[in-house]
C-alpha cells in the first residue's frame, strides 16, 4: 500500500449489538493511543475487551496488522480458548491470548486488559527491586501493582492460574523480565492506569541513570497518603481524561471508529 492507506476491514456498524459496537469502538481507541505513544511492538502484545452479554467472548487485534491500522469493525471475536466465532478474512494469534484469558476468566471486573512491552516497562520489569516508591506517578501504582515471575513464552495455559494467583485482586500487574499489563471496567480505567505505570517506569528508568544511591525515595508516610488519595480519585479521572485521549486520536489517528 504505496498510497500509506490503512488496510480496511467491512464496516459491522449495525450488524452487531450496540454493546459491541462500542466495545469495539473502545478497543480500536486503545490500540491506536498505544501506537500514537511509542508502546507498540509490531504486531505483538495484545489489548483484548469483553463482548457485553452472557457469552464468554471477547475481542482481539487481528493477527498482521499494526496498532495504528486497528478499526472497530477489524477486530476478531473469539471465545475464552482463543477460538474464533465470527466470520472474518482475520486470524488471531491464540497462543497470544493465553495471559489475557486468564484473567477475562477470572476477573469479572476486568473487561479491558492491556498488555505492552515498552522499553521502559521491559527495564523495570527486569530490575529486583521492581517498582520503586520515587515519583507521584509511580506511588499512584503501587498500591494497585501485583508481581508475576517470567516462566517463558505464555505458550502454557497452565502459567495462566499462577498468573490469577499473583494479580489477585489488583489492577496493574509486572510481568518480571517481560512487560506491563493493566485491567479496567472501562477501556479509560484501563488505559489511564497503563499511562501511569508507563510513565512511572519511563521515570524510574531516568531516576536510576544517576545511580541507585542517588535516588530519593518518597516518605513512608506520603506514600500511605497517597494510597488512601487514589482509592476514591482513579476512576472519576480516568473517565475525567477518556474524552480528550479520543479527541486526539481524532486529530492524529483518526478512523479507529469505522
Amino acid at each position: 500500500m504505496a498510497d500509506g492507506s490503512m488496510v480496511k476491514a467491512p464496516s459491522l456498524r449495525g450488524k452487531v449489538s450496540e454493546g459491541e459496537w462500542q466495545a469495539r469502538v473502545n478497543l480500536a481507541a486503545l490500540y491506536r493511543l498505544v501506537a500514537y505513544y511509542g508502546w507498540d511492538d509490531l504486531i505483538f502484545t495484545h489489548i483484548s475487551a469483553r463482548v457485553p452479554g452472557p457469552e464468554h467472548h471477547f475481542l482481539i487485534n487481528p493477527y498482521g496488522l499494526f496498532f495504528e491500522e486497528m478499526t472497530a469493525s477489524s477486530l476478531v471475536k473469539i471465545n475464552l480458548d482463543g477460538e474464533i466465532v465470527q466470520d472474518t478474512e482475520y486470524g488471531v494469534n491464540a497462543a497470544g491470548f493465553t495471559i489475557h484469558s486468564a484473567i477475562h476468566g477470572a476477573r469479572e471486573d476486568a473487561k479491558y486488559v492491556m498488555h505492552l512491552h515498552s522499553d521502559q516497562g521491559a527495564a523495570v520489569s527486569a530490575q529486583k527491586e521492581g517498582l520503586l516508591p520515587l515519583t507521584q506517578h509511580a506511588l499512584t501504582c503501587i498500591p494497585r501493582l501485583a508481581y508475576h515471575d517470567y516462566e517463558g513464552i505464555a505458550l502454557n495455559l497452565g502459567e495462566r492460574e499462577r498468573i490469577i494467583a499473583d494479580m489477585g485482586d489488583k489492577t496493574m500487574l509486572l510481568l518480571k523480565n517481560h512487560g506491563t499489563l493493566t485491567v479496567g471496567e472501562t477501556a479509560a480505567q484501563c488505559w489511564v492506569a497503563m499511562w501511569f505505570l508507563e510513565r512511572a517506569c519511563k521515570q524510574q528508568v531516568m531516576a536510576l541513570a544517576g545511580g541507585r544511591a542517588e535516588a530519593l525515595i518518597a516518605p513512608k508516610a506520603a506514600q500511605d497518603e497517597v494510597a488512601l488519595q487514589i482509592q476514591s480519585n482513579a476512576a472519576v479521572s480516568a473517565e475525567l481524561a477518556w474524552p480528550g485521549c479520543l479527541r486526539l486520536l481524532d486529530r492524529k489517528l483518526p478512523g479507529y471508529d469505522a
